[in-house]
């Protein structure tokens, strides 16, 4: 019997349809409820007023209408779902090609056993990316090759994708300058752009580190007993590659400029988003363009590329319908009228604190909130103009808002399913089940680690 019969963890599909059906229960329980949303003339974003909440007519999700939402939710989420398909796709024709097994092969045989060396390195790298760009879309591109360097050092998937997204991510939530975040939720709390820099800076290096530390601690075990892997008895088919092939493999001249082309593409790529504003049709423009130009420079004919391309496709299916079923959750809860509703009421209660207690409550606030409103920008748009008020009225530094949504938005979004969790998993190979037996005990060490910071911050008077 493999492991994965053995494992009583339910499947994805019945894990999030769960969800649906508790989101479902939730529109009969909860009342419904509203705010009033206006214009941001400055942003051009759509912010929720402070103090205008109001119930509205109740809308209970019924029993047919719930499984209505799973297409509904496919449809609602068609960008993240094509977007998954499409960027896989068009990356398994490069993986196809040989040429970035000749370069892990090259890395191997450079390295020579201090492979290891290479973690904290660009779990760093992509960290600064997260930090001063908002980088993390644009770290799809490299999952692939990373988790296939991971498997061929003799480590996992995981440890793969946690060089990536793992360090990215940690980047991101305790960034010292994303704009997209910091700067954004600044600016709706009318604070100096970047303002206490300092703090944010001493905390991206300590989250960032115990990052570092928990995937080279992970990979050490595996390392010393593959059983140990939480993804042993798992094939991640074409990403897994065999060192000993790997590390005899040498550059041809056409392994060469297919890999100055995705180097190319993926710094226009980077560019492109963060000076142009591109976003999921513009990567997948330019990821469709890697993919064909990948299979012309091989030699292959144009009914080759086409043909490897839908084995990609293939591939990726269950990871695709995944992102599209966790959208299913929101839509029940956006016709059901509820998430206003959730969200004033896991705020309003924090009135009735101690502004120590208070505090933390804000930043277990925004990281549930993150589950309802799994976009950055989103998030500060709609919470921050209720937590900046709020946060006069209990005595509590905005600095330290802004902070504690920070926090609550970022760290969750490799944990909560209506996040890009589920495209980052689907690209990896990795079930999203799987990758929660190795992050949610590291993510339940951050949160302490997190408390910490707002304390500190609350007893200095941030600001």
């Amino acid at each position: 019997m493999t492991a994965e019969h053995k494992s009583k963890v339910p499947h994805t599909f019945v894990l999030l349809f769960a969800l649906i059906v508790l989101a479902a229960i939730g529109t009969h329980v909860l009342p419904a409820g509203q705010f009033d949303r206006v214009k941001d003339p400055n942003t051009g974003r759509t912010v929720v007023v402070a103090g205008t909440y109001k119930h509205v007519d109740q809308s209970p999700v019924g029993f047919f209408d719930t499984f209505v939402a799973v297409q509904e939710g496919m449809v609602d989420a068609a960008e993240v779902v094509f977007f998954i398909f499409l960027v896989y796709a068009s990356f398994y024709v490069v993986l196809q090609t040989g040429a970035l097994h000749s370069l892990i092969g090259f890395l191997l045989r450079v390295l020579k056993g201090k492979e290891a060396i290479m973690i904290p390195i660009f779990m760093y790298l992509f960290a600064l990316g997260g930090s001063v760009f908002g980088m993390f879309e644009e770290t799809f591109g490299f999952i692939p090759l990373f988790v296939g360097l991971a498997i061929a050092m003799g480590y996992d998937a995981i440890v793969g994708m946690s060089m990536v997204s793992l360090g990215v991510a940690m980047g991101f939530a305790a960034a010292f300058m994303n704009p997209f975040t910091v700067g954004l939720a600044q600016k709706f709390a009318e604070l100096p752009l970047f303002s206490g820099m300092g703090f944010r800076i001493a905390s991206w290096f300590v989250f960032v580190t115990m990052a570092v530390l928990w995937t080279m601690r992970y990979a050490a075990k595996i390392k010393r007993d593959p059983t140990k892997s939480v993804m042993y008895g798992l094939d991640v088919g074409v990403l897994a590659l065999d060192r000993s092939e790997l590390i005899v493999r040498r550059f041809q001249k056409r392994d060469v400029a297919i890999l100055s082309l995705v180097l190319a593409l993926i710094v226009l790529l980077i560019w492109g988003v963060i000076v142009k504003g591109w976003y999921f049709n513009e990567l997948v423009g330019l990821f469709i363009i890697m993919g064909v130009s990948a299979g012309a420079i091989a030699g292959w004919g144009p009914s080759k590329i086409a043909v490897t391309f839908l084995e990609g496709a293939r591939d990726i299916t269950f990871g695709a319908l995944v992102a599209g079923l966790a959208r299913g959750i929101l839509v029940v809860m956006q016709h059901g009228n509820i998430i206003d509703t959730v969200i004033y009421g896991m705020a309003q209660p924090l009135s009735a604190f101690p502004n120590w207690v208070a505090a933390e409550g804000m930043l277990i606030v925004q990281t549930l909130i993150n589950f309802f409103i799994p976009s950055g920008s989103g998030q500060a748009a709609a919470t921050m103009p209720i937590m900046a008020p709020l946060s006069d009225l209990l005595g509590i530094k905005r600095q330290v808002a802004v902070l504690a949504y920070q926090y609550g938005d970022g760290f969750s979004n490799i944990l909560w399913p209506t996040t890009l969790l589920p495209v980052i998993c689907s690209i990896a190979k990795v079930p999203i089940e799987r990758w929660w037996r190795y992050f949610v005990p590291f993510f339940l060490i951050l949160i302490p680690v997190q408390m910490i910071f707002i304390a500190i911050a609350l007893a200095i008077g941030y600001q």
